[in-house]
């Protein structure tokens, strides 16, 4: 009877075996915090809309506000989808025929809404309030981007944890006056001073920190 529980061969395995068991938890660190992270899975969504609406038009050639359409902003902790009859406000007199228009004019006969399929969402255990940040010098460019340079909206920033502590413990560059929340061109960096910024916080009593508990409740 053999004296060996494995036949000898089975020693040429253990180099292999112990070079696997030192570079896989790496593969697997790697793969987690980066393949699997909201910056690698998310930055760039760009999924077809069923209305070819394009914000370079409407936000950037013809100046709308963003909150004609997103009327929430300021005063929910959700963004408001644009019903459809915010659409039919200019569309029965402008450009009524357009094919682009046919899902937007069938949901106004049918009263049923247009299927818009959304874009930046965030984990359901991290809470965000819209007029939080909005009514505090926050504006829409700083977690939306371009909007009105993209003819099909896409998600700009990664909206990770880190991306958000970030902003939470130097939220400096992010400020703006609330007369320019929603003026995607202006660049608070270039336009603002550091006596300007730290006014802005005190204005809108703002202390940078990273409790827990703001966004996980």
């Amino acid at each position: 009877m053999s004296r060996f529980l494995f036949p000898r061969w089975s020693n040429l395995l253990l180099p292999t075996i112990i070079l696997a068991a030192a570079t896989i938890p790496v593969y697997a660190i790697f793969f987690v915090a980066y393949g699997l992270s909201p910056k690698t899975l998310e930055v760039g969504y760009q999924p077809e809309q069923p209305v070819p609406y394009s914000h370079a038009l409407h936000a950037g050639e013809l100046g709308l506000d963003c909150r004609y359409c997103h009327t929430s902003v300021e005063k929910a902790a959700h963004a408001s989808v644009p019903a459809t009859q915010t659409c039919m406000n200019c569309h029965t007199h402008i450009r009524p025929e357009s094919p682009k228009l046919a899902k937007i004019k069938e949901s106004y006969a049918t009263g049923l809404p247009v299927p818009w399929i959304r874009i930046h969402k965030l984990p359901e255990f991290a809470y965000f309030n819209h007029s939080a940040h909005v009514s505090r010098g926050v504006g829409c460019v700083s977690c939306h981007g371009r909007i009105d340079k993209m003819e099909v909206v896409y998600q700009n920033e990664p909206l990770s944890m880190g991306w958000c502590l970030e902003c939470h413990r130097n939220p400096d560059k992010n400020l703006r006056p609330l007369s320019e929340i929603t003026n995607l061109a202006f660049d608070a960096t270039a336009e603002l001073s550091a006596s300007e910024h730290q006014a802005l916080k005190t204005k809108f009593d703002i202390n940078p920190n990273d409790n827990c508990s703001t966004c996980h409740r």
